[in-house]
């Protein structure tokens, strides 16, 4: 006789009537794991009695199994819990809320650890991920999830920080190949400009060489132009002596061409980087919350910020800001092995990232830069730590500040504390 407690149905062949034969009047939790072409059903009652898992192609029999769980709410309180798992079930999310049913939302985490418990094996497969969705919204572990769209405003603000994101890692690839082109045909240029800025990708687009900046007569004047007379005139005469007598490989047509290509395509994706942040600061600049937070890390990390963990005001405390961002503490230690604290690196790795260039520009204010020195006396590994906690110490700011909409001082991060006690109490906590 064939018993696998997983073994699965098509959801055309449930019938609503059978699954609540014995159980008039009992509520009905449903848990959902989400596949990119197939979801998987399994409902759970009071006593603890579990369905046979269903299988839904994802979306195409969406609209059958909608059907079975409206037929089901007629007789049963119904919940249905699942997993943030990225985009895949948010066609569902949002059927479901359209239509009244109650959604829950259930930390992958909780149900990752909770597999072994349920049946004391620690395998996880699609029927038993969505069994254990079932038991924890079952024991109230769920938080209600309905899908809203965000206002327009809102839309708006992701569109530009994901364009902001995609072009800045384009810019990143192009920049990466001209460092290699450069370090083979004229090594000598990076010694005097950055790369990335405008006017080095602006001289290589135009002239693709060394030998063609060194040929033309009115290069400086340009170069001043490009730079918009930020560049010294001792600065000029390096760049333009390094392309005279460079020890570089001269460049073919062809490689010159592509060193062009490279340089035009960085610079475009520059120019979008800038256009899309001064779209985020237009749009932060009418939202009061947008504003707090930007006066403490900048306007464009407050919209990442925002883009990426939503309104900072729906978190219960500070703390719980600060893990959803992954800078929350974890360790791994057993028996006479005691494993160094960490961060937890969960979540979006684009907030830790924005975070800590805020915190780069933080440690030379008033209140932050005194206590920072001190601790990278204490050489590189303290200075990472220090980093990592003034990071952890800004979230949990960034969150209390727009609750209580007071105006946010660096001092406060470490309050109570001279330079000299900071220094030796370590304070990355």
């Amino acid at each position: 006789m064939k018993s696998k407690a997983y073994r699965g149905t098509a959801v055309n062949r449930v019938e609503a009537q059978k699954v609540s034969r014995g159980h008039v009047g009992e509520a009905l939790t449903i848990g959902v794991d989400i596949g990119k072409y197939r979801l998987v059903a399994v409902g759970r009652w009071p006593k603890g009695a579990f369905e046979r898992p269903w299988l839904v192609n994802n979306p195409q029999q969406l609209p059958e199994f909608l059907a079975l769980l409206e037929n089901l709410r007629g007789q049963h309180a119904l919940v249905v819990a699942m997993e943030p798992s990225g985009t895949y079930g948010d066609p569902m999310r949002q059927a479901l809320t359209d239509k009244g049913i109650a959604v829950e939302r259930i930390s992958p985490k909780a149900a990752h650890d909770y597999a072994e418990i349920f049946d004391g094996v620690p395998s996880q497969h699609d029927g038993k991920d969505a069994a254990v969705l079932a038991e924890l919204a079952a024991l109230g572990k769920g938080t209600p999830w309905p899908y809203a769209a965000a206002e327009s405003w809102e839309q708006e603000l992701v569109y530009w920080v994901e364009w902001l994101e995609a072009q800045r890692q384009i810019s990143a690839v192009w920049l990466g190949r001209l460092e290699g082109l450069l370090a083979r045909h004229w090594p000598e240029l990076t010694r005097w400009l950055r790369l990335s800025s405008a006017t080095v990708l602006r001289l290589l687009v135009e002239y693709g060489s060394p030998a063609g900046l060194a040929a033309d007569t009115q290069a400086a004047a340009r170069l001043q132009r490009w730079s918009r007379q930020l560049l010294s005139a001792e600065k000029v005469q390096q760049v333009l002596a390094s392309a005279q007598s460079t020890l570089g490989v001269r460049l073919g047509d062809f490689e010159r061409q592509w060193l062009q290509e490279c340089a035009q395509q960085a610079s475009a994706a520059q120019r979008e980087v800038r256009r899309s942040r001064r779209q985020l600061r237009r749009l932060a600049s009418v939202q009061p919350v947008l504003q707090i937070q930007g006066r403490a890390v900048g306007l464009a990390t407050a919209c990442v910020l925002w883009a990426s963990l939503g309104d900072p005001r729906q978190y219960s405390s500070g703390p719980a800001y600060r893990k959803a961002m992954g800078l929350n503490l974890v360790e791994q230690s057993s028996g006479t092995y005691q494993g160094e604290l960490r961060i937890s690196k969960r979540g979006q790795p684009r907030v830790r990232r924005w975070l800590y260039l805020a915190v780069l520009r933080l440690i030379r204010r008033e209140g932050v830069r005194d206590w920072y020195r001190a601790k990278k006396q204490q050489g590189p590994k303290a200075t990472k730590k220090a980093l990592v906690g003034v990071m952890r110490k800004l979230a949990v700011a960034l969150q209390r500040i727009t609750v209580s909409g007071i105006a946010f001082e660096p001092r406060r991060l470490f309050p109570g504390a001279s330079p000299k006690d900071r220094n030796a109490s370590g304070s990355n906590r």
